[in-house]
Order: C-alpha cells, then structure tokens, then sequence
C-alpha cells in the first residue's frame, strides 16, 4: 500500500502542468532522436546536459525518462524504413521490419512495434514501482564496507561486460579512474593531479567528460563514417490499424519479449541487445511460420520491439534503487545525478520521493504519449530522415561546445571538453567501451570515500570487506565476473586448437 500512495504521489508530481510540458518535450525529442540514425539516447541526454543545468531536477529528469522511452520508440522507425537502427536495440527489428516495409507492410510493422513498445513498456513500468523498493530495502542493510564492494562490482561489470575486450574495457575505467582523482583530496587538504591550474582544485566536471565522450567523440566517429550516398526509404504503405490476424501473431511475442527485456535490462550490462536477440530467438523458434523469419515475420518485429523497451524500464530499477549504472545510458543518467549533487541508492527515495516517484509516474504518463505520438505522426518523423547529416553533425558539436561552456564559464572546460572528445574519438576507433570511463570518473571518488571509511570504522583492519557476508558476496560475484569469461575463451580456444 506504501508504494502505491508513493506512486500516487508520484502522479500529482508528474501531472503539473509544469512537469507534463517537460514529459512530452522529452518524449517528443526522444522520439526525434531515436529516429535519427547514430544518435542515441545516451547522446541525447549528454548533450542536455549543460542546457538543464538550472532546471528544477524533478523536471529535469522527467524530461530525461521520457527521451530514453522515446529514443526507444523511434528507433524502430528507421529500422523499419531504412534498414538503419536507430540505436542498437533496434537492429534485431531491423531484419524483419525492413523487409515488411520492402512488400508494402511497413504501417503494419510499425503498428506492431509502436503498440508491443506500449503495452511492454507499462507493464515493465509496473514492475519497477514495485521491484525498486524492495531493492531499496535489501540496500537499507549496507554499510560502508557493502557500498564500497557495491560499487567494486558496478566497476567490474559495467568494464566486463560491455565491449568485446577486458583490457580495453579495463584501458577505461583507469582512465575515468584517474580523471576522478583530480582535484582537493576531501580528507587530507591535498590537492591532487591539478598541475597548478586553480579551475581544476574543484575536479573536472563529470558533464564536460559525459558531453566530451558521448556527444563530441560519438559525433566525430560517426561523422567519419558518413558515406556522402543517398539512402533508399520505403514509402510508408498499407494500413495503419492492424489485422485481427496481426493482433493474433504479435500479442504472445509482446508478453514474452516484455518478460525477458525487464530482468535482463536490470542486470549489470544487460542492456537492450542481449534480450532482443533472445526474442528473436525465442519467437523464431515458437513460431507456426519460422519460414517467414528473415522475410518479413510480423513476430520478429512484435517481441523484439518489446523487449527493447522492457529493458528500459529495467536499467532504471538498479541505477535508481543501488546507484548501479547497467548500460551507457544509466552511466550518463548517473552523470546527470551528480550534476545536481544527488546520488541515486536508498536514501534517495527518503530524500527526494518526489523526484524518484515522479519521474517512475511520468513513465506511465510517457507511455501514452508516445502511443499518441507515433502511430499518427509517423509521417512527419520520417521526414526527419531527410535532413542532411553535415547539418545535423556540426549542429551537435557546436551545441555541445556552447553547453560545457555555459556550465562555470571558463575556457578550461571547453579544453578539457574537447580534448576529451578527441580521446572519445580514439576510443570508439579502437573499440574501446567509453562507458567504464564515465563510470569510473562518478563511482571511483565515492568508492575511496567508502573504503576509506569502512577502514576507519574497523580501525584499519582489511579483512572487513571479507568477514561481512554482503560484501563478501559482491565481491566473489565481482571477481567470477572477470575470471569466467577468461575460462572460458581460454576453453573455447583449447576447444578449436583440439579440433585443428
């Protein structure tokens, strides 16, 4: 009963006239941003990040959680039509949504995507309200020693598992690391790593390495890869409404792609690829008509479209309840807390139940609306398609650079801005994950803080972090997650030399 007079709260929140003009800029943005091929919600949201700055945090992320739904949204628009995912949860619909628009069905595939996103989209959301604070009371029981194994494990995984390498995952993170070590030392006075320059006592600020790496870099890599050809879009034709036929194929795959997005988005790294490529798998499998997948198969839209949009919803449940980023976009989500001096985990929903209750109720409320905006207007996002990508590249980065200039004012940030784009840059060239970067840069300072405090609380006795049973946990899962994947490449490497 206390989450739902929570949630209702929550409603009154996100219902202010204030609050809802903020709800549908995000989602109609979101929606803008996830039809427009490479930019990502993860861009999207670095980029407002500067811009927000003096927004009430209530709206701000209010209008955050609705570009992330939205951005979901619309990425199934130039799937569809283009054959060019939005972002990377979109690819697995790309397959099957192209090829439907190809025969003349892309109303009925974007029918399909729009409704399973809606219908997927509110049920995870209803998980969320109520898996969120039962996280909340498992984390109640953390102590100094727990948190700082806590974050150890949101270090390992999020460098673990994202990327294709440990050691450029792990190049990251001790990038972002060391980043977080510039500045005054709270405890000793000390400054630290700040080459006598006065603007860097305070640290470098985590936006201007968000925006640096998400926005400037992701932009210049994608800009070099721009190849100056036209690219084909299918007109948009057949009926918008759906068949009693297509209802029948598409609403089985829109429960199961919602019951495997939501768990696996809240798993470190889960992100949307992994469970849509599982409801690919899985509806191939239990479909009558597993000849028609790869041809145009309506349930190879309907599932993974869903599971893309549960998963959303469960990248917030951990990131909100523990402060544990899962995906690029709960790292930057997590860059945008830090930015008004909060810090996502337990003690936010005591001090701030109207920023967490509110923006989980402006999920519901985002849902609707984005049903109401993309079914009837999918037109004129298709438009979107058509605006030329040196406009949009260099618009981006000029946005970019006035944002980290107006957050204090300095010549600094914009140097630091962009000689951390040009790294950004580098990264994404040599495959290197910028994720653990940012990561780094926000959990490494708290970390050292809760070490440095749980060795004070044992009077410098290392053997806390083993002798506590939740810690011990954390961190037995933390070093499984980095040793087993080694087993098991050394495993399937012995396994290919055998059969040579």
């Amino acid at each position: 009963m206390e989450t739902l007079a929570a949630l209702g709260h929550g409603f009154t929140v996100a219902l202010t006239p204030y609050n809802l003009l903020w709800s549908v800029l995000g989602v109609t943005v979101g929606t803008a941003i996830g039809v427009l091929p490479g930019i990502g919600p993860a861009l999207t949201v670095a980029l407002l990040l500067p811009v927000t700055y003096n927004l009430e945090p209530t709206s701000a992320f209010i209008m955050f959680a609705g570009i992330y739904y939205g951005a979901m949204y619309g990425g199934s628009t130039t799937a569809i039509l283009l054959n060019t995912p939005g972002e990377s949860g979109s690819i697995v619909t790309a397959i099957d949504g192209h090829e439907m628009a190809r025969q003349g069905r892309g109303a009925t595939a974007l029918a399909t995507a729009a409704i399973g996103s809606f219908v997927a989209g509110t049920i995870a959301t209803i998980a969320l309200t109520f898996v969120a604070p039962l996280m909340v009371q498992m984390a109640l029981l953390f102590g100094p020693a727990e948190y700082f194994a806590l974050m150890v494990l949101a270090l390992v995984t999020v460098t673990a598992v994202l990327g294709d390498s440990l050691p450029r995952g792990l190049a990251s993170l001790f990038f972002g690391l060391s980043l977080g070590l510039v500045g005054i030392d709270l405890q000793t006075g000390q400054a630290r790593f700040t080459l006598g320059i006065p603007e860097l006592l305070d640290g470098i600020d985590t936006v201007v390495v968000a925006v640096g790496l998400f926005a400037v870099g992701e932009t210049l890599y994608v800009a070099s890869r721009y190849r100056f050809e036209t690219e084909e879009i299918y007109a948009l034709k057949g009926s918008k409404w759906m068949s009693r036929e297509d209802v029948k194929r598409s609403w089985k795959p829109w429960l199961r792609g919602t019951f495997l997005g939501f768990p696996i988005g809240a798993l470190p790294a889960g992100g949307s690829e992994i469970p849509t490529f599982l409801s690919y798998l899985l509806e191939k499998r239990l479909s009558k008509h597993p000849e028609e997948f790869g041809k145009g198969a309506i349930e190879a839209v309907a599932g993974p479209e869903a599971a893309n949009n549960a998963s959303a919803a469960g990248t917030l449940a951990p990131l909100l309840a523990l402060g544990l980023p899962t995906s690029a976009t709960a790292a930057i989500m997590l860059a945008a807390f830090q930015q008004y001096g909060l810090q996502p985990g337990p003690l936010l929903f005591d001090t701030n139940p109207e920023l967490v209750w509110g923006m989980i109720a402006s999920l519901y409320i985002g849902n609707v609306l984005l049903l109401l905006l993309n079914l009837p207007m999918v037109g004129i996002w298709v438009k979107l398609l058509t605006i030329p990508r040196p406009w949009l590249y260099g618009g981006i980065l000029v946005f970019a650079t006035l944002g980290a200039y107006t957050l204090n004012n300095n010549v600094v940030d914009l140097v630091i801005l962009w000689v951390i784009g040009l790294i950004g840059f580098g990264m994404r060239v040599l495959d290197v994950p910028v994720a653990p970067c940012v990561v780094g840069l926000i959990l490494g300072p708290l970390a050292e803080q809760q070490f440095r405090r749980a060795l004070a609380i044992s009077q410098g006795d290392v053997s806390v972090f083993f002798t506590q049973p939740i810690s011990l946990g954390l961190l037995a899962v933390a070093f499984l997650l980095v040793l087993v994947p080694i087993l098991l490449r050394r495993r399937r490497r012995a396994g290919v030399a055998g059969r040579a």
